[in-house]
């Protein structure tokens, strides 16, 4: 480092963050047109203006209900409704979506675009896991992106349900933020794998600080919510009781639940633990 020069606490860290690794991946497909990388822009913005909302939640008494129920029939908190217009204003101001699929929505969002081709649809939970804002308990966002091959077609609420009910297969991509001690964003891609990023508060930007994240082939931690144990299958349930009383001296596996999905799944990067999100109700989790 020259002499009199200050540092940045960054030096000698090949530091790559989440809008040029982006960009990266564009440059790697001749004929990718850039609405992708933009759409992926207005996504971590809308977590950036998320996560400054969660922190100061109870200074600014953003606490508490909002009076009115999800899709899902759970009660909405102030800080569901805000994450909500946050997102739809960032993901609709690109014009690169059709349809956009909400947890806080009763019905799918026909975008009108003055570039009525656009050929994308993003199904997102703003605010996942918001029962536990008061409680201080890790929560986050999660979304998932589909191509549309017609969406001049999309006329109709129905219509763009139908639109965006693909094969997980299909996904572009799809990923996560949490927000907890740290910030962190998980996205998986079709062709680039799983990479984790980390918001460096410093510089305002999602840093790679987990590249080509893989599932754990063996671990000793399970998480569930065994109060719903008596909906699953018989063969969920053995399972669960095989790995809790293993016997012939075996140690059993450890439990971790926070009750919070993103935080749960989360922890079950390597090398932590097997997440079983069962549920004896359907979910708009699904699509993630």
């Amino acid at each position: 480092m020259a002499s009199g020069s200050l540092s940045s606490g960054l030096e000698g860290i090949e530091c790559e963050t989440l809008t040029r690794f982006v960009l990266e991946e564009q440059r790697k497909h001749k004929d990718a047109s850039g609405d992708l990388t933009l759409l992926l822009s207005a996504v971590q913005i809308s977590c950036k203006v998320i996560e400054s909302c969660v922190r100061r939640a109870g200074i600014a008494k953003l606490y508490g209900l909002a009076g009115d129920q999800n899709v899902q029939g759970e009660d909405q908190k102030k800080l569901d409704v805000i994450a909500n217009d946050a997102f739809k204003m960032n993901v609709q101001s690109t014009e690169k979506v059709s349809v956009m699929v909400s947890e806080e929505e009763d019905l799918a969002i026909v975008v009108s675009n003055q570039l009525t081709k656009a050929k994308y649809a993003i199904a997102f939970d703003p605010l996942d896991g918001s029962s536990n804002i008061d409680a201080n308990v890790s929560i986050g966002t999660i979304f998932s992106i589909f191509r549309i091959e017609d969406p001049e077609n999309v006329k109709t609420p129905e219509d763009a349900a139908n639109a965006i009910l693909q094969p997980g297969r299909d996904m572009v991509c799809a990923g996560y933020a949490m927000y907890g001690s740290a910030t962190n964003m998980v996205i998986a891609f079709q062709e680039s794998g799983v990479q984790g990023f980390t918001l460096d508060t410093a510089i305002g930007e999602f840093v790679l600080t987990h590249p080509n994240i893989r599932i754990p082939s063996k671990t000793t931690i399970y998480s569930c919510n065994e109060g719903n144990m008596g909906s699953w299958s018989k063969g969920i349930q053995d399972y669960i009781q095989s790995i809790k009383f293993p016997g012939d001296g075996q140690k059993p596996y450890s439990a971790r639940y926070v009750g919070s999905m993103v935080a749960d799944v989360h922890r079950s990067k390597p090398p932590l633990s097997l997440f079983f999100p069962l549920e004896s109700r359907s979910r708009l989790q699904i699509m993630f």
